[in-house]
Order: C-alpha cells, then sequence, then structure tokens
C-alpha cells in the first residue's frame, strides 16, 4: 500500500499531483543466506548507508554503479514473486571486503562478483556480499544477484493494478524492487528484460530495443539513453494500449493507457506537445530521449515523474475533464520534473525543494499564462501567508526535520511544494525576470545527467546574478521565519494557528472538494 498519511493538499496535487511518496516500511528482514566462499568466516555482517541526515542507512560507500541490467518475469499473476535477475556494473571507489546492496523484499538465490560465487547474508534492509577477494579503488565490478521480487505488503515499490503491476519507487523503495544502491546520488544507466505472458503489454524507462516472443510469454527490453536515480525507475505490466506521437524536434511520445481508456485519454495526451514546447521556451530543449504519460489501472492520490513517463491514476483522464485548467496544471508539474528532478537529480533528499519547488513553479506559471492570468501572483500570496506555519511544522523548504519522537518522516509536505516555489518566486522579484530564467536554463544545462544541490544553485544564482545572493537564499531556505517579499512589502504571514494540525494545513482555499481518486 502506499502511504497517503500526509496533509491534505491543494487539489491539482489531489488529483494526483506532486509527485512523491515518502515510503519507510521496512520488509521483515529475511533469514541470512551463506554462498559457498564461507561468509560464516568472517565477521557478522551490517548495514551501511552514505551518511544522508533524512535517510541515513540509504545508499552505500566504496562503489559507482555505472549500470543495471534488469531482468524480471511476470508469472501472470501480480500476487505472487517475480523472478528476477539483477545485474550491476559499477567501479570500486574504496578498498572493498565487503560489498552492500540496499534490498529488502525478496529472497536471494545467489550472488556473483566478477564472475565468481560470493558470500552473501541480509542485515536490515541491506544484502551483505563478500567476495572471493578484497576489491581496491578503480577495479571493475560485475555483480550478479539471482532473486525474486515480491509485489505483496506495504511500503511501495510494486503497485498491484487490477491488470498488473507497475513501480513507485519514491523516495525510499526501489530497493524493495531489486538490489541496487538506492540513493539519487549514485545515478546509472538501466536495462529492462521483462518477460510476461504474450496478452499483456510491458513498457519501461527509456527506448524499446526489443520485443520477442516465444509461445505465450514475450520478453520485451527498454533501455535509458541517459543515467537514472533508482526511485524513477519504472515498468508497467498490464492490459495496455500505446498511444504513440512526435514532440517538438522528432521526439518520440508514447503514452500508455488501459486499453480500455483509448478513446478518453486520446484528448488529454493530445496536449503533451504544446506543453513540451511550453517548458522548452522557458529553460530549454527537453533533455532525454522520450516523454509520455502512464495511467495506471488503479485509484492513486499522487502523481509520479518517473524519468521518461509520468504515472497518473486512472481516474485523471476522467479528472481531465471536471478540472480542465488545474488538471492540465498537474501534467505540466510532472513534465517539468524531467529537467528539474530527472536530469538534474538532488545530491541530498534535503534538496527536495528544488525538484518539487520547480515542478510547482512551472504549473503556476502554465496557468497563469494560458489559464488565469493574474494567479500566479495570487498563489504566492497565499503560499506566503501559510509558510510560516508550513516551516513550523516540519522544517523551512532546504531543511526539512525528521520527527522528534522517531515517528515516520514526510518529506512531501506543502514547504517543498508551494512554499519552495515560493522561494524561486521571491529570487525573480530579487534578481528580476531577465536574470531569473536565465538562471534557470543555466541550471538545467550545467547539470543535466547529473546530480547538484542547494549550495550548488545558490553559487550558480550567485554568479548569473554578478552579486553574492548567499544570505539572501540562505534566509528563504532555512530560516524558521519566512522573509520580507520583495517588492511586495505589504504581505504578510498569517497569525500562528492554534494547534499543529492548522499549522500544517494547505491554503484553505486551495483546497476544493477531492477527486475520486483515494490512496490504494
Amino acid at each position: 500500500m502506499l502511504s497517503s498519511a500526509r496533509p491534505r493538499r491543494p487539489l491539482r496535487h489531489v488529483l494526483l499531483a506532486a509527485a512523491v511518496l515518502a515510503t519507510l516500511a521496512a520488509a521483515p528482514a529475511a533469514p541470512a543466506a551463506v554462498g559457498r566462499t564461507g561468509a560464516q568466516d568472517v565477521p557478522s555482517p551490517r548495514p551501511a548507508g552514505i551518511g544522508d541526515p533524512l535517510f541515513p542507512h540509504l545508499g552505500n560507500p566504496g562503489y559507482d554503479v555505472l549500470g543495471y541490467d534488469i531482468a524480471l518475469t511476470y508469472p501472470g499473476r501480480n500476487d505472487a514473486p517475480l523472478t528476477a535477475r539483477t545485474e550491476i556494473t559499477a567501479r570500486a571507489t574504496d578498498r572493498l571486503p565487503r560489498i552492500n546492496l540496499d534490498f529488502s523484499h525478496g529472497t536471494v538465490r545467489d550472488v556473483t562478483v566478477n564472475g565468481r560465487p560470493a558470500a552473501h547474508a541480509r542485515a536490515g534492509e541491506d544484502l551483505v556480499v563478500t567476495p572471493g577477494r578484497t576489491l581496491h579503488p578503480g577495479e571493475p565490478l560485475r555483480i550478479a544477484v539471482r532473486h525474486t521480487s515480491d509485489p505483496r505488503g506495504n511500503g511501495g515499490g510494486w503497485i498491484r493494478t487490477k491488470d498488473g503491476l507497475a513501480m513507485a519507487n519514491q523516495a525510499d523503495a526501489a530497493h524493495r524492487v531489486f538490489p541496487g544502491n538506492d540513493h539519487p546520488a549514485d545515478k546509472a544507466r538501466f536495462t529492462f528484460r521483462v518477460t510476461a505472458p504474450k496478452d499483456l503489454t510491458v513498457v519501461a524507462n527509456g527506448l524499446r530495443l526489443a520485443r520477442e516472443r516465444a509461445g505465450a510469454r514475450t520478453t520485451w527490453t527498454y533501455r535509458t539513453a541517459h543515467p537514472m536515480a533508482t526511485e524513477l525507475a519504472q515498468v508497467s505490466i498490464g492490459r495496455s494500449a500505446v498511444l504513440r506521437g512526435t514532440g517538438p524536434h522528432g521526439l518520440p511520445l508514447r503514452h500508455v493507457v488501459p486499453e480500455r481508456d483509448r478513446r478518453i485519454a486520446r484528448p488529454v495526451v493530445d496536449r503533451t506537445p504544446a506543453q513540451i514546447a511550453w517548458m522548452e521556451r522557458h529553460v530549454g530543449r527537453y533533455p532525454l530521449e522520450s516523454y509520455g504519460v502512464l495511467s495506471v489501472d488503479a485509484p492513486l492520490n499522487f502523481a509520479l515523474e518517473t524519468q521518461t513517463l509520468s504515472v497518473f491514476g486512472r481516474g485523471f483522464l476522467r479528472a481531465v475533464d471536471q478540472y480542465p485548467k488545474r488538471a492540465e496544471g498537474v501534467l505540466v508539474h510532472e513534465l517539468a520534473h524531467q529537467w528539474f528532478g530527472n536530469s538534474v537529480t538532488p545530491r541530498r533528499w534535503s534538496d527536495l525543494w528544488l525538484n518539487e519547488g520547480h515542478a510547482t513553479w512551472y504549473e503556476a506559471l502554465f496557468t497563469d499564462e494560458l489559464h488565469d492570468r493574474g494567479s500566479l501572483v495570487r498563489r504566492m500570496r497565499t503560499a506566503y501567508g501559510q509558510s510560516d506555519g508550513w516551516r513550523r511544522a516540519g522544517g523551512p523548504p532546504a531543511a526539512p526535520r525528521r520527527p522528534a519522537d522517531g515517528g515516520q518522516l514526510e518529506l512531501f509536505r506543502p514547504v517543498v511544494y508551494d512554499g519552495s516555489a515560493l522561494v524561486l518566486y521571491a529570487l525573480r522579484q530579487e534578481i528580476g525576470a531577465p536574470a531569473f530564467e536565465e538562471l534557470e536554463r543555466a541550471w538545467v544545462t550545467r547539470h543535466r545527467d547529473g546530480t547538484a544541490g542547494t549550495a550548488d544553485f545558490v553559487a550558480l544564482a550567485s554568479e548569473v546574478a554578478g552579486r553574492d545572493l548567499g544570505g539572501f537564499l540562505h534566509a528563504w531556505l532555512y530560516d524558521e521565519r519566512t522573509p520580507p517579499m520583495p517588492g511586495h512589502p505589504g504581505w504578510k504571514p498569517a497569525k500562528p494557528a492554534t494547534t499543529p494540525e492548522k499549522a500544517a494545513a494547505p491554503a484553505k482555499n486551495a483546497e476544493p472538494e477531492k477527486a475520486a481518486e483515494r490512496a490504494r
């Protein structure tokens, strides 16, 4: 089950908006498995992590992943494990007597490292691999894991749809699907080879390389042309129609919808070329190899920007007719993530404001320019009034706080959406629209296919503006109180709410009635 325990969002997010899920529920650790090289002769394995303050046990030190080759065999039902083989191509960056992989929700059959059997054991949410000898910096790594991938249980990863499966890995659930280095700081190229019954359609990130039928089954092969974070991986299996088109500059478009929704989906997806062209006018050319909408046959209360395929629940297609202006803003929000979050990926999870703030900014700007002139300023003024409450509830945009009582971390709060778009509005007010547009284009160009963080954005903003913006942006990103808004001396924060729940709630006038979509 995908968590819906979060503050209510404006309709643009209730209509399947903004994009992300924090999934901290951990699967029970499987019994330790010992390989043929004698793991019992070395000290007990333990979990590792790269020290992200929000997810300290995710990611693993000592190696850099270059590529994933993931083979999955779908048994024809979504309540049974898939047979899988994940091969990871990497390079050692430190001395490695052991290799930790993030993996928590499947049975491991065997592991090899550079073609030789390796011992393996489970430790927390890690699969700890002990090769036959210690590896040294610069050495190539080829880690092959034969395992299952289990769609049952809660906590994200696989979504069980009415006709199959799809992925929702953000923020910390990719390791429930396949073993890897599950942190956005380590991007890699992906190949997916998925075998399924011949009457089902399989899609995945990137471009299709092959479709090979053998008896009652078909194997589909996809590969990404650009590096990708694990949380953005996508495989969808179901009774789907693929609607194709062409975007600006000949960009391949493929939209994947339930077969029965082919007719109602066409007018929605036909808007995509114009949406891409609008984004390109503001930030430059689309940065990836393809794009499309993926509508899954499941009731979702979120939308998700998996790379080259933005995910929506089936009910979204009907919501477009009911709320056309706001729904198109949601479509642009997820499209904007292909630049902000996918091509340029956050270095740490506290940099999430760069993803969601930018996607919300372009969602609001699109609505202002094409549908409702003046709505951007009204939306920003409303957000300004709520900003202090959002900051009190869970921290300022670039410094989200973990719950003091050790409870579940809620990353995807209003402050990372409208509260972070407000930071961008303040910056545009401070440096002027021409410099702001130059900054946006420079950001997605300089860091394309890479990772970048808050300090990088502050440095580039200062470079483009020709003056030090460190103090200005530090206050907007890290202070507990919202600074004065340049150009709007009359804007005032709302008075403190009497309860934490009220302080955390989005602006009331941005919350019309909920759409029919609910969490599964």
